[in-house]
């Protein structure tokens, strides 16, 4: 199959990868030095996203946030003016599910499909291939492109209809920072009561509060090791996000809203380009005491 990809970042380039090594013809936009490998490995590069619209039947966007979606989609040379009847558009980026629907609806009027298909698994999921993959959309488009999902994820699960897999993103997101919240909290609380925060973590592993977040970023908050799978000024966007579908559905996110604000008080002290782990720091400077120190 002919595959557009647009955004090859950390979580892009890997994903493209798996789909170059899968034997798809993958064409390529905004390649830079450090994604110029795939290119080497059999992709084609593209200087416009129209380009990768016309000489794709599906196209990916992988891209920050939703202003960048809109601009690829819609900009100057962007995707819709490359697009013909039939084709698919595939958004894995995490961003509005307001502004997804009315994206969908203007590339359905021009006779293609589209899905909202974001991702959780971070970079580590990325390079496995065992991401999670939230897809919004139609049935017979979503089994068109479930083959390209199984490349590049495991988890894959059709929630809706358009604009469904964002909410689901929303929702894991919003579940995420609240347990690096929680983990946080109890790490430091243990840690300045005297305890061995290590020690505290492999006791609870064993539990109830046991989880994926207080194996992998629980050890990454006590090695110290903060190097970004997921950047705090991204999860700073999503819960923007749900914080805004929240209120247009007349609902309340109380710790939602507790959790952005000490991603902020992390951004404020100098850690918005951490990992989301890097949370804890938030909570240390509120403590006066660093795991650790």
């Amino acid at each position: 199959m002919k595959i557009g990809f647009i955004g090859l970042g950390v979580m892009g380039q890997p994903m493209a990868g798996h789909l170059i090594t899968a034997g798809h013809d993958v064409v390529l936009y905004r390649v830079k030095d450090k994604s110029r490998y795939l290119v080497d490995q059999g992709a084609q590069a593209a200087h416009t996203a129209k380009a990768v619209a016309e000489n794709a039947e599906v196209i990916i966007l992988m891209v920050p946030d939703t202003h960048d979606v809109e601009a690829v989609l819609f900009g100057e040379d962007g995707v819709a003016a490359g697009l013909s009847a039939g084709k698919i558009v595939v958004d894995m980026s995490s961003i509005s599910p307001v502004a997804t629907r009315d994206f969908a609806d203007r590339i359905v009027d021009m006779d293609c499909a589209y899905l909202d298909a974001p991702v959780s698994g971070g970079e580590a999921g990325a390079k496995a291939a065992s991401l999670s993959i939230m897809v919004g959309g139609a049935q017979a488009d979503f089994d068109r492109v479930l083959p390209i999902f199984e490349i590049m994820g495991q988890n894959i699960t059709l929630v809706g209809d358009v604009g469904a897999g964002q909410t689901a993103k929303i929702a894991n997101q919003i579940v995420v920072a609240l347990t690096i919240g929680a983990v946080s909290e109890g790490l430091v609380f243990a840690s300045k009561a005297g305890a061995d925060p290590a020690k505290v973590r492999d006791a609870l592993m064993g539990g109830l509060a046991s989880s994926r977040i207080l194996e992998l970023h629980g050890k990454r908050m006590i090695d110290r090791t903060f190097e970004p799978g997921f950047r705090i000024s991204l999860h700073q966007k999503d819960l923007n996000n749900a914080l805004e579908s929240a209120r247009s559905i007349k609902m309340a996110l109380p710790a939602t809203a507790q959790a952005q604000e000490l991603f902020n008080a992390c951004a404020g002290l100098g850690h918005g380009e951490l990992d989301h782990s890097a949370m804890i720091r938030s909570i240390e400077a509120l403590a006066g005491h660093e795991i650790g120190g």
